[in-house]
């Protein structure tokens, strides 16, 4: 069955969905995971009673409609299955970070009072060490028969299945996602039933799926991008998900091989490694076989020139076929903002890449790129039924983007303060600069908190001077901010720079020289003044220090800002 006819929009519930494609593919694999011992295998018949089994489990220890349930742990069935019963339950369902620490676990669970907790054994034993800080925790649940009882293998094996999901409202609400920001303390986004659902209905409208796509899940499933967008939607369709054991490259590149998916979400710092991966196995290559690349990646160009794309998927269908991607129809990014050149070169090898555009608080797709609608520099167009607006825009039409629709959050838990701030009537505001084109397309240029101001008036977006240097194969990490030079007292531009210390070394052996603290310098220097040349004279770079490891990130491996930008700090 194809996406578009699925009745989405009649449903009340999110586990209404998983009932749909169980009755219209009961013997469907829904979830699958390669372990040591093989294969391990979920069909939607098999996943629509292990919801009833979990549920029934809850209810038996007293889970009230609307309590609160969370779970941490890796990409896996057991995860999903976890995530679902409680949400059969008639519970919230709390994702935890699965790498934040225990004691900000302690302090989600704490604030978010939720009374159960399934885990994965990988943190079992973390999280057995705070559950006596947490007095609302009645119970730890492990995905593993490893761990002690209550475990999934008992529930599945014990429990008395509770036929019918709770009901429950589109109103309510079905998850309390706790956002790992890049601007400090956390909040619970809270998502209800419909905001999940209208996400989801929107994207089947614009989107080629069916019942025979298959979904490779590598994002972690905690953050909404691949909770909403790469677990609830497949699972709504009656598609499978093939989850990759881990991002080590040769795990990654077997599982591609086995899933052979039609659907990739993936993120740009994914992407930009799997680029860098090709490119490396290129240096490997006989000479004949470097230069046919090359030589066809020209091709590929002039094509694309006069508009035909068509080539670039034939002329580069064996690297696709090698990487376990010939099957894929949907490259999707998102999570942070794509640079054009890594589009650019997917685009060239005929892979299907798409930019959207989302937050947790809209569930999340406000916008996305699509086959015949696409321009990768900007985040695509509105989903139906999403409106978007520039507000304050300056005189280039850049201004906060502001978001209406089903999919904005009900609001931030706890905390009425913070959810009337990001309100102006009934648009959400977005914390995102950016403009629409004459076409309707968006484009992100940045963060209003990262915004330099000028003294002359002018705004400057840190994310344009960052993607411009990140064009150089010696920078692997930037970030770019305004900052008081120790002598002058005036405030200027000032990069903090984790060179890529890999590449750097093929350089120098390529080369013949050996790489210092001086040479380092040299090459930054030199990359700063070839990126000066296309940035407007008040945007340029004027001063840089070098990071040796790499800058902390979000979940969807964004850099922490706030750590490093609290305004105008002094050099050293």
């Amino acid at each position: 069955m194809k996406g578009k006819d699925i009745p989405v929009g009649s449903y009340n519930k999110i586990t209404d969905g998983v009932i749909f494609s169980a009755k219209t593919n009961p013997d469907g694999i829904a979830l699958k995971i390669r372990r040591k011992d093989g294969f391990y295998e979920v069909s939607y018949a098999q996943l629509l009673e292990n919801l009833r089994k979990i549920a029934g489990y809850l209810k038996s220890k007293g889970f009230e409609k609307g309590d609160r349930a969370a779970v941490v742990g890796e990409n896996c069935p057991e995860w999903a299955m976890s995530h679902l019963g409680i949400l059969w339950a008639g519970g919230i369902v709390v994702p935890l970070d699965s790498r934040a620490t225990p004691s900000e676990w302690a302090h989600i669970l704490r604030h978010s009072e939720s009374r159960f907790l399934f885990t994965s054994s990988r943190f079992y034993d973390d999280i057995i060490e705070i559950k006596d800080q947490v007095e609302n925790l009645e119970e730890v649940i492990s995905f593993s028969s490893e761990n002690p009882e209550p475990n999934l293998d008992y529930i599945l094996s014990n429990a008395e299945p509770i036929e019918n999901p709770v009901e429950l409202k589109r109103e309510d609400i079905a998850i309390i996602l706790y956002t790992s920001g890049t601007t400090g303390l956390s909040k619970g986004v809270m998502l209800t039933h419909n905001n999940i659902l209208s996400n989801i209905d929107m994207m089947l409208k614009v989107l080629e799926i069916d019942q025979t796509d298959t979904f490779f899940s590598v994002l972690p499933i905690h953050h909404v991008f691949e909770g909403t967008c790469g677990f609830l939607t497949p699972l709504t369709i009656g598609c499978l998900i093939f989850f990759a054991r881990s991002l080590k490259p040769k795990e990654l590149l077997e599982d591609l091989k086995t899933a052979r998916p039609t659907v990739f979400l993936a993120v740009p710092l994914l992407l930009d490694k799997l680029l860098m991966g090709i490119k490396k196995n290129l240096k490997k290559a006989p000479p004949v076989k470097k230069g046919l690349f090359y030589s066809l990646k020209s091709i590929s160009k002039l094509f694309s020139m006069i508009g035909g794309k068509k080539a670039s998927t034939i002329l580069f269908k064996r690297v696709r076929e090698q990487l376990g991607l010939e099957k894929l129809k949907y490259l999707i990014s998102g999570g942070a903002a794509l640079p054009r050149w890594i589009s650019k070169e997917y685009e060239l090898m005929g892979f299907p890449i798409f930019q959207g555009y989302g937050l947790s608080e809209t569930s999340p797709v406000v916008s996305a790129n699509l086959p015949d609608k696409c321009k990768n520099e900007s985040v695509g167009l509105p989903l139906p039924g999403v409106e978007v607006r520039i507000l304050d825009p300056d005189p280039d039409g850049i201004g906060e983007i502001a978001v209406k629709g089903p999919i904005v959050m009900k609001g931030y838990y706890k905390n009425e303060e913070a959810t009337k701030k990001v309100f102006r009537d009934e648009w959400f505001l977005t914390g995102d600069m950016g403009k629409i084109d004459k076409d309707g397309f968006l484009y992100v240029t940045g963060r209003k908190k990262s915004v330099i101001v000028t003294k002359g008036g002018k705004n400057i977006y840190p994310e344009e001077i960052e993607e411009e240097l990140l064009k150089s194969p010696f920078i692997k990490e930037i970030l770019v901010f305004a900052r008081i030079h120790p002598r002058t007292k005036t405030e200027e531009i000032h990069a903090i720079i984790h060179p890529d210390f890999e590449f750097l070394d093929e350089w120098a052996k390529e080369q013949g020289i050996e790489i210092t603290d001086e040479k380092v310098n040299e090459i930054m220097e030199k990359e700063i003044d070839k990126a000066n040349e296309s940035l407007a004279d008040y945007k340029r770079v004027r001063s840089f220090s070098l990071r040796e490891e790499e800058f902390p990130k979000t979940t969807t491996q964004k850099i922490k800002r706030y750590l490093f930008e609290q305004g105008g700090v002094e050099i050293k």
